[in-house]
């Protein structure tokens, strides 16, 4: 099997063995950013076993990054037999959510020569909003001396006819179950079956349908992680520059995801709003870009001052989505004005912020599933903050490591 192609291989998967698995399995990083509470609960649980908490850095406490403690873990983690290696193998998992629904994922290596993430990428792997370079020098600082990598990353393709993934459930008697258990703080509980290299041509052959002929296909769209992607990329185009064409054969070349079906029942996208602070004169000039009050056009937003809410719409796209045409204008607002913009989950938080004075909010529509792909290719990566995949207890949890030094 050819699999340029597709970009996503097999790989040598460490997994933990003789360890409890519900402390050594900790949620991604970058959530629960303003919860520390959340963070010492999980370290009084952990106490002094074995877990993926001492392998990374929550992004609660980027200011405080002890690189050098967290690579000497692996290390210590490597020469005490923590793990035992799945030999060129993909691992299927089935995550049962806290609120009883099924995800379902495939863990393997996606070539990062296939994945750009800067804006207008016509690249195989793309991503899907803004990335904030300032963010990434923490992570390369951790990932450049790490003899390991786990992946929050995941990474979704456009499969409605449930071909690739979801297929996967019918087969799962003929892969090794590999771990099966509870994690933390409401992450449900979650299966891993192991596929050898061997059984993994099927998968093969269905995700290169789903690339089709297209000379430049978008086949992956980073969903969560797009940070921790763009650092493995920021780190393997350093060891190319010292390496050369050698670095075509480094480890460090691969970054292990997780794929799940942007079309998964599970999955859910949940709009993220805007609340502008110190606002004044920002209607005046969202109406010189396009705003009218009312339903005229069809990228509709909803603007709400004082708790009362109103609807607009744009005369004039300059986006796929309303929301790209609406962070457009706010980022021409912003840069010429003293204002300040946050970023809301949840339509009543809006509605209580803007009844400060000089504060306007922005209460976006839902995006469809369905247009996440097209937008992309449309648009190339959405403006920062545009959607969430659900609850932060659903989000990507570390389990599996990956070698990547040479």
């Amino acid at each position: 099997m050819n699999y340029q192609k597709i970009g996503f291989y097999p790989a040598e998967i460490l997994i933990p063995q003789h360890t409890d698995m519900k402390k050594w399995s900790v949620v991604a990083c970058d959530q629960y950013t303003s919860q520390p509470e959340y963070w010492a609960r999980v370290r009084e649980f952990v106490g002094e076993a074995p877990s993926t908490l001492k392998l990374m850095q929550p992004e609660a406490e980027l200011t405080a990054t002890n690189s050098a403690m967290i690579n000497a873990t692996m290390k210590e983690y490597l020469q005490n037999g923590i793990f035992r290696t799945l030999e060129n193998s993909m691992i299927y998992i089935k995550r049962t959510l806290a609120d009883g629904k099924i995800r379902q994922g495939l863990i393997g290596a996606l070539d990062l020569e296939c994945y750009d993430y800067r804006k207008g990428a016509i690249s195989l792997c793309r991503a899907t909003e803004g990335t904030v370079e300032d963010r990434l020098p923490p992570r390369i600082k951790i990932r450049e001396g790490a003899p390991l990598e786990m992946p929050h990353i995941m990474v979704l393709i456009d499969d409605p006819a449930y071909t690739v993934i979801e297929a996967l459930d019918e087969r799962r008697q003929e892969f090794q179950k590999v771990y099966d258990f509870m994690l933390m703080e409401l992450g449900g509980r979650i299966r891993g079956y192991a596929i050898k290299e061997e059984q993994c041509a099927s998968i093969m052959e269905k995700l290169a349908a789903l690339a089709g002929e297209a000379e430049k296909p978008l086949l992956y769209a980073v969903g969560d992680g797009n940070h921790s992607l763009a650092t493995a990329k920021a780190c393997y185009a350093r060891i190319k520059e010292q390496l050369g064409d050698a670095a075509l054969d480094h480890p460090a070349r691969y970054c292990l995801v997780e794929l799940v079906n942007v079309h998964s029942p599970a999955l859910e996208f949940e709009p993220i709003h805007r609340i502008v602070f110190h606002a004044e004169g920002l209607l005046e000039q969202l109406k010189k870009a396009g705003l009218e009050e009312g339903t005229a056009h069809p990228q509709q937003i909803e603007v709400v001052q004082k708790g009362v809410r109103t609807t607009w719409s744009f005369g004039k796209e300059t986006a796929k989505l309303a929301v790209g045409t609406l962070q457009n204008a706010l980022d021409e607002y912003l840069a010429q004005s003293n204002a300040e913009i946050d970023y809301i989950h949840g339509s009543e938080v809006v509605e209580e912020l803007s009844m400060q004075d000089n504060a306007i909010g922005f209460i976006l529509p839902e995006m469809g599933k369905e247009e996440l792909f097209p937008t992309v290719v449309s648009d190339g990566a959405l403006p920062r903050k545009t959607f969430s995949m659900g609850h932060p207890h659903d989000k990507r949890f570390y389990l599996e490591c990956r070698r990547i030094d040479d």
